[in-house]
């Protein structure tokens, strides 16, 4: 196989796993005055106090940028603390650039939740920000009061097969981790249009991805997707009591609906208060290929009191 062929069957891979969407121009906002240092955050909306606050993390090298449309429907009403992961989309990669991102990202956010004095704040959250947001509601459940994650599996793993471990893939995250960061640029670039069809059905969204998938840093991307490969959660979700639901996709090329149905609602199996929510004719950036239902679940779920039920 071709070197070329080789990178762009990786690209594809890890991509498929991750969700990523790379956006470069910057949501217009607000941005924090005294920003942590594995994040950014960017503030838009009504002020303090004149609306409920709430945090939006993106995926894996994903911008703050993937909530843009839904924003603006709700800074009217809300006080928006969008996120942006250090080296992700361009962002400066900080303390993220060596050693470990995730448990710090989580961390740092519950500090930032602390030092603003958001306690029992609801969270959405996509692809890896999901398992970031997950993380923190098992580690911090004080700081969360409900929460809405977008296509998040508590162990990437179960893509390969519903019997993966961490142990098992660990050498296949590995060799995919170094043969990430060594790929040149240009075939990087080349192989964007080859799979961004397989992330989101939108023309728009694909153009993003294809178009802006360069713009994070290599190294921590790469960790960062290793990192996931090596987290499962499963064995604490019985003990994560916050209120959440899931919006996974569907489409027909996927399968069947029950099997769709059925990796979700088995990799979930243990966590209570949990609700599973299929919005069909989609792939991974559901906010992208169906604006009005990722719309009308965002509403419902920031209604008081409430989350989403099937």
């Amino acid at each position: 196989m071709s070197a070329s062929r080789t990178a762009v069957r990786l690209i594809t891979l890890l991509f498929l796993l991750a969700g990523v969407l790379l956006l470069r121009k910057p949501l217009f906002g607000q941005a924090i005055a005294a920003a942590p240092t594995r994040f950014s955050v960017v503030i838009q909306g009504v002020a303090p106090g004149k609306g409920a606050d709430v945090i939006l993390i993106p995926g894996l090298a994903s911008s703050r940028d993937v909530y843009a449309s839904e924003a603006k429907l709700l800074t009217a009403g809300y006080r928006l603390h969008l996120v942006q992961i250090a080296g992700f989309a361009g962002e400066p990669a900080g303390p993220n650039a060596t050693g470990p991102i995730l448990s710090p990202v989580v961390e740092q956010l519950h500090q930032y939740i602390v030092d603003n004095k958001l306690q029992k704040v609801p969270v959405i959250a996509h692809s890896l920000g999901g398992l970031l947001a997950l993380m923190l509601a098992q580690a911090h459940p004080e700081d969360i009061s409900k929460l809405l994650i977008i296509d998040t599996l508590p162990f990437y793993g179960l893509v390969f097969n519903p019997g993966a471990t961490v142990e098992n893939i660990a050498p296949q995250a590995k060799a995919m981790h170094d043969q990430f960061v060594a790929i040149p640029d240009d075939q990087f670039a080349a192989s964007q249009p080859l799979f961004t069809n397989r992330l989101v059905k939108d023309p728009e969204g694909a153009r993003q991805i294809s178009a802006s998938s360069i713009a994070s840093d290599r190294t921590v991307f790469a960790n960062a997707m290793l990192e996931d490969l090596e987290t499962d959660i499963r064995p604490q979700l019985a003990g994560i009591k916050t209120p959440t639901t899931l919006l996974f996709p569907y489409e027909a090329a996927q399968g069947s609906v029950a099997d769709v149905t059925s990796l979700y609602t088995s990799a979930y199996a243990t966590m209570p208060n949990i609700h599973l929510v299929r919005i069909d004719d989609s792939r991974h950036f559901i906010m992208y290929d169906q604006p009005a239902a990722f719309d009308k679940a965002v509403q419902t779920f920031l209604k008081p009191q409430t989350f989403l039920k099937p």
